[in-house]
């Protein structure tokens, strides 16, 4: 199934203020931890979401540069904090403002993925939607996905980071 053709409800569920997502991956994405409050709001069972990809709660207004940027990140080594709107099984929407990281082994490979996600500020929301918005757009213009990522990676440098900035840049600054 595609990303447009997800059902979505337009209904948006909140976090709490002390509420924190936690979820953990493999390397290739798949999930072997996700904690209560994961659960509540994507409107899973922990039967449902272990052992599956991690894109099970994305949402279609979500671009594929920011994922692109997120696993370019991690896969190297180091954090990333970003905005993300997820789907909840039920189509329901959530925002989250999210820190990921790799986890090491003994010898310094990378073994999996660690994401704590709390609510943020709606002020942050109501400014990166429209960034988010102009870069859908952009990846709209190519069929292939992997071109898409790239010229919304190109956008979002060009029109909302600038040269030598990057994304945490522009994520800190709202």
């Amino acid at each position: 199934m595609k990303r447009a053709d997800l059902f979505v409800t337009g209904v948006e569920r909140h976090l709490g203020p002390d509420a924190i997502i936690v979820s953990k991956t493999d390397p290739q994405g798949r999930i072997i931890y996700a904690n209560q409050t994961f659960l509540e709001i994507a409107g899973y069972t922990a039967a449902e979401v272990l052992g599956k990809p991690h894109n099970l709660v994305r949402h279609p207004d979500m671009p594929r540069c920011v994922f692109k940027l997120l696993w370019d990140t991690i896969n190297s080594g180091n954090e990333i904090f970003a905005y993300v709107v997820n789907r909840s099984k039920n189509g329901d929407h959530y925002w989250v403002f999210a820190h990921v990281t790799p986890t090491f082994d003994a010898s310094g490979a990378i073994k999996g993925y660690h994401s704590s996600r709390r609510a943020p500020t709606p002020a942050a929301i109501a400014a990166i939607k429209p960034v988010y918005a102009e870069l859908l757009a952009e990846e709209a213009k190519h069929a292939n996905p992997k071109e898409a990522a790239a010229a919304g990676v190109d956008l979002l440098v060009r029109k909302f980071i600038g040269v030598g900035g990057s994304y945490e840049d522009l994520v800190f600054s709202l």
